[in-house]
């Protein structure tokens, strides 16, 4: 019974309104991480929207300075319940990209909400203070219809430079590792398949950035005696890197490869559209530059 109360409380949330009226003002604040200027911004997005909500849920809290200077702080909190079966980890940023102002359509604004049919815009809807929003509103719920319970024990990561790409966030993880600690990690941050259909992903390939470098020999020689003559780096490091993936995105080193897909994954991701809306790219039998790849490649994990 009190799942169904859960689910009739979200209901009630989202068609009430509240949803609606407790993210318009998140929007409002012009939390461009990518702007230097924004610190003030960053850390007021934490102070004034997100701690007055996670105190009523029952969560203790701490800002955290980011440890890499000139950038936005972290928030780490937790609720902690009397003899929990597990905790789960949950993440969010509430940075967002800068707002371009003077790109949008007539009528719309980065900072306000404005909805169209069935669709709201504003920078940072569904990347990522819509989400957040919605994870900390659903334990509302729960709570709602299970007496003040729920079970577990949460935890959360707010960060406010993931659209700087992070800085300070593996320093931070570390330091407070011990109290992050979580046999879950929930995090809602990331595209959809189609803008029709929910998407529940269960694994995240990450990325890791680096540089490349290739240093033929000491020295400027100039192209105009050495042409043709000289090795170029830039044309070696272009040729070793096409070696990798060729033309269609097939991975040619088989030690990067994937390992075999179960039959059963397959059968149940072969039944998944990809890109299905009007604002999806145009779809080619083979995929390429002028749409996305077809499923069946995705499948063979060889894109």
């Amino acid at each position: 019974m009190s799942r169904q109360h859960a689910l009739d409380n979200a209901k009630a949330y989202f068609d009430g309104g509240e949803f609606y009226a407790q993210l318009a003002p998140r929007i409002a604040i012009r939390s461009e991480s990518q702007e230097p200027n924004r610190l003030a911004e960053l850390h007021g997005y934490l102070t004034e929207q997100i701690i007055p909500d996670i105190e009523q849920l029952g969560f203790t809290w701490e800002i955290v300075d980011n440890p890499v200077e000139g950038f936005g702080p972290f928030l780490i909190a937790e609720r902690v319940e009397p003899e929990a079966a597990f905790s789960v980890l949950t993440y969010g940023h509430g940075d967002v990209i800068r707002g371009y102002d003077d790109q949008w359509a007539d009528g719309l604004s980065p900072w306000q909400i404005t909805q169209r049919g069935d669709r709201w815009y504003g920078r940072g809807t569904a990347d990522n203070k819509g989400q957040h929003t919605i994870n900390l509103a659903a334990l509302g719920c729960v709570l709602k219809a299970n007496g003040g319970r729920l079970g577990y024990n949460v935890k959360l990561v707010l960060e406010m430079g993931e659209e700087t790409g992070s800085p300070g966030l593996k320093e931070v993880c570390h330091r407070y590792r011990e109290q992050l600690a979580a046999d879950v990690f929930i995090g809602s941050d990331g595209p959809r398949l189609n803008a029709d259909a929910p998407t529940l992903f269960l694994g995240s390939r990450g990325s890791f950035n680096f540089d490349l470098k290739l240093q033929a020999r000491e020295g400027a020689h100039h192209s105009g005696n050495w042409g043709g003559v000289l090795k170029n780096p830039a044309v070696r490091l272009t040729n070793a890197i096409a070696t990798l993936v060729d033309a269609n995105g097939v991975i040619q080193i088989e030690g990067l490869r994937p390992a075999p897909i179960p039959d059963a994954v397959r059968q149940a991701l072969a039944l998944l559209e990809v890109g299905v809306g009007d604002n999806a790219p145009p779809s080619t039998p083979t995929g390429g530059s002028q749409g996305y790849p077809p499923l069946s490649a995705c499948l063979a994990g060889t894109r």
